[in-house]
């Protein structure tokens, strides 16, 4: 990741390494319930025992429309609303890449059509750089590439990705008894 090589990483190393350079968004958003949207996002700096850019933190929750939502807490927020906690704490940090793992999943589409222009907005104007798990080429749709894997190989991949394109894909690798 960047200039570091994973495989010679100690286990502290590799903690530090996900801490500062690392970004995650779950599916199950999986924010804290004791505390506020703007603890639950500056939760990996806390403990990393550094202190947010402020800039960039205001930058961040203005793209994401929580400004004014950072007092409440996981309860009091709707899953749209959790959820851009979850992204804006993949993104508060600055980290080299961000990892995704169905983020849109537990989302209505509205909701979830929200997330995805938050991610392609922070790769277009913060220079994010964001993987994405999806079965939904919705969402898939989003990005600049999309790879496809069957049994842990890259099989495919297609550049400029539209919906239709994608789900013609699946259809292919479903069509030969392979999972997309």
């Amino acid at each position: 990741i960047g200039e570091t090589e994973l495989g010679s990483l100690k286990d502290k190393q590799l903690t530090r390494l996900r801490r500062d350079k690392i970004g995650f968004i779950f599916q199950a958003f999986n924010l804290l319930p004791t505390l506020t949207a703007l603890e639950n996002i500056t939760l990996p700096m806390d403990i990393a025992g550094r202190k947010p850019d402020k800039q960039w933190l205001d930058t961040v929750i203005g793209m994401v429309g929580l400004a004014d939502r950072l007092g409440h807490r996981p309860s009091e927020l709707s899953g749209g609303q959790q959820q851009r906690v979850a992204v804006a704490r993949a993104l508060a940090s600055q980290p080299d890449i961000i990892f995704g793992d169905e983020p849109t999943g537990n989302l209505d589409s509205r909701a979830g059509a929200e997330v995805l222009g938050f991610l392609r907005n922070s790769v277009r104007e913060l220079g994010q750089t964001v993987v994405m798990v999806t079965h939904d080429p919705v969402a898939a749709a989003y990005a600049d590439r999309v790879v496809f894997l069957a049994d842990g190989r890259i099989v495919d991949e297609v550049h400029g990705p539209t919906a239709d394109a994608v789900l013609d894909r699946m259809k292919q690798f479903d069509a030969k008894g392979r999972t997309s």
